[in-house]
């Protein structure tokens, strides 16, 4: 709606995880650089955890569009199936044909394409997305799924990704095992105060701004002191702020319009 009076070429503060978008602050640029670690050596498992919002799903899209031919992935977004189906759910995602639908006849297909994909040198990353909401039985069939291995070779490197409930959930008596297979472990914090400005400039300038559009200090510093740094939250009041702007026919973005978006958000949420 506002994009044409900006002059940009897509909506700067989209809530979805558009890897283009991304944003290395400090704590994602060292999360990047954890998972990487974790895939090139071939780490097993990993652990990737922060709050709802701070930006895990859009790191790891960005993750693996960074990944070469020789490694390939699946992207598992509703792990919260039954076994079988998860299981079926991970063999299609790689693009293998399934010819069973039992467990054991999926576990042999699955165990045959590391077998092939190992011996032309290539790599297998399975991320899965929202694990805090998977049942402490699935997660213990995805430890066994990490028993797919040579005498040398992790056939394959599972990266949990969830909310700080994970965490708990990992430190259950049960997932002893699984907890103890982890090798790489990180937990995404929302961006320090002095990143939001440069936060907020990164995504003007990858929709197309080229410095038209001001963020006025005091109204960058509202944004931080609601969103408490966290990406989400920006996104929506930055994205309510330009439509605010728009309206009022300016370029310039005020702590006015800041507080109005605030307000409007809230009370989007009290009505919900």
């Amino acid at each position: 709606m506002y994009r044409e009076f900006f002059g940009l070429k897509e909506k700067p503060f989209s809530t979805t995880s558009d890897p283009n978008f991304l944003f290395l602050s400090r704590v994602h640029k060292d999360a990047f650089a954890h998972l990487l670690y974790g895939i090139r050596e071939r780490k097993g498992f990993l652990e990737i955890t922060g709050e709802i919002g701070a930006g895990k799903t859009t790191l790891c899209r960005a993750l693996l569009s960074q990944l070469d031919v020789t490694t390939k992935s699946s992207f598992i977004f509703n792990a919260n199936l039954p076994d079988v189906q998860l299981l079926r759910a991970i063999v299609e995602d790689f693009g293998i044909e399934v010819k069973g639908h039992n467990k054991v006849s999926l576990l042999k297909q699955f165990n045959s394409f590391l077998i092939e994909e190992l011996s032309h040198g290539n790599n297998v990353v399975l991320i899965i997305d929202e694990a805090q909401n998977l049942k402490l039985s699935t997660l213990e069939e995805i430890r066994l799924l990490s028993n797919l291995e040579t005498d040398k070779d992790k056939l394959f490197q599972i990266i949990l990704v969830g909310q700080p409930e994970l965490k708990k959930k990992l430190a259950s008596p049960s997932l002893k095992q699984l907890r103890q297979r982890i090798s790489v472990r990180f937990h995404i914090t929302p961006l320090e105060k002095e990143e939001v400005g440069a936060y907020i400039q990164h995504r003007l300038a990858v929709a197309g701004s080229t410095g038209q559009i001001i963020f006025e200090p005091e109204a960058v510093e509202k944004i931080y002191s609601y969103s408490g740094g966290v990406p989400r939250i920006i996104n929506t009041i930055c994205d309510k702020s330009m439509l605010i702007a728009y309206v009022a026919e300016t370029r310039n973005i005020t702590v006015s319009m800041v507080e109005q978006s605030i307000h409007e958000t809230e009370g989007c949420l009290v009505t919900r």
